[in-house]
């Protein structure tokens, strides 16, 4: 079943419950965190990527208890390598815009200065980090424009409690413009040839987590084409996440599978060509790995092994209206998460 929400009002009643489940096309469920159950275990953040052949750069902005984390990323796509750092400041009663719509994301200090804007119709990204390598400052000057008519936005519980929930819009398509500076090393954006996304996420999560994300945007014969493909977050049978996007316009799918190989040993081989269909036969996409992401962090009551995998796609989808587009050596990501937070 995929419901769609077509009437807003509040995210959570004052139980801390979701009002309304499902998926949308634009963010009709007003965020409100005061009715959270459970306010220590709230967490938000804006994921930002954007990329083009040669390069990508993430920006995560998360809040949770108070603690406000800031991580940049740097990807060389031509060469295999990558750059990151992150920070997690203390920030009392710092948080994150309540919409996706309007509000900026400000902070500064002695290392970091960060602002996210909009301005007019556009986001504009401005990031300094100081010694962000080896005594290397970061400055990063990007702008994300023509953002699509419809995105991705879903509402949806979690099995393990029904106060627990995930409140997501994933924007899909836009143009992206600017540069990132890093000592002699300069990455350009240019909007002919640079996409980016936003992951805009609010919500209360079980302490382990599993989940795919895949998305991809993009040029095809003129047009922008995009998807958003994802499982494993939350209790999906009244929506996925999945859409296509053609020109700012979506069309639904169904539950998707992802097919990644193994090895010998019966381990995930990330760098194998991976398989991606959807339950509804709509979408048949062939995932070949260029540069695999890994991180690995393990603690007690804290871990975490990612696995964002970039690569380009080749297969076929099919549209609302039946039509069906071809796709081949299409960059974009898939990625595999396993949490424990």
């Amino acid at each position: 079943m995929q419901h769609k929400i077509t009437a807003p009002s509040d995210l959570l009643d004052p139980n801390g419950k979701l009002i309304q489940t499902g998926y949308a096309t634009t963010p009709l469920l007003r965020y409100n965190r005061e009715n959270a159950a459970y306010k220590l275990r709230l967490k938000e953040w804006d994921y930002y990527l954007l990329y083009n052949e040669e390069s990508a750069f993430a920006l995560t902005v998360g809040n949770t208890s108070n603690f406000l984390l800031i991580s940049a990323s740097i990807i060389d796509l031509k060469n295999g390598k990558e750059q990151s750092k992150s920070a997690v400041k203390y920030v009392p009663k710092f948080y994150l815009p309540a919409t996706s719509l309007y509000g900026d994301i400000v902070y500064k200090d002695n290392t970091i200065d960060l602002s996210i804007l909009h301005v007019n119709e556009d986001r504009k990204i401005s990031l300094y980090i100081r010694d962000f390598m080896k005594g290397s400052d970061l400055t990063a000057s990007l702008l994300l424009m023509k953002e699509p008519k419809d995105s991705m936005v879903i509402a949806t519980p979690f099995k393990e409690n029904q106060k627990f929930f995930y409140y997501n819009q994933k924007i899909i398509g836009m143009n992206a413009s600017g540069y990132v500076q890093l000592k002699d090393t300069g990455y350009s954006y240019l909007p002919y040839s640079s996409f980016g996304l936003l992951d805009w996420g609010r919500g209360i999560w079980p302490h382990k987590t599993t989940w795919y994300w895949s998305a991809a945007q993009g040029y095809i014969a003129d047009n922008i084409f995009g998807f958003n493909l994802g499982c494993g977050f939350g209790d999906t049978k009244n929506a996925t996440e999945n859409m296509l996007f053609l020109n700012g316009t979506a069309s639904k799918l169904t539950k998707v599978k992802f097919q990644i190989p193994k090895d010998k040993k019966n381990r995930y081989d990330y760098l194998k060509p991976w398989l991606i269909t959807t339950e509804d036969n709509r979408l048949d996409l062939t995932f070949s790995p260029i540069y695999d992401r890994k991180f690995d962090l393990s603690a007690v009551i804290l871990a975490t092994n990612q696995n964002q995998v970039f690569g380009k796609f080749t297969g076929t989808a099919v549209f609302d209206d039946g039509r069906t587009v071809y796709i081949h050596d299409f960059l974009g990501f898939a990625e595999h998460v396993k949490n424990k937070w």
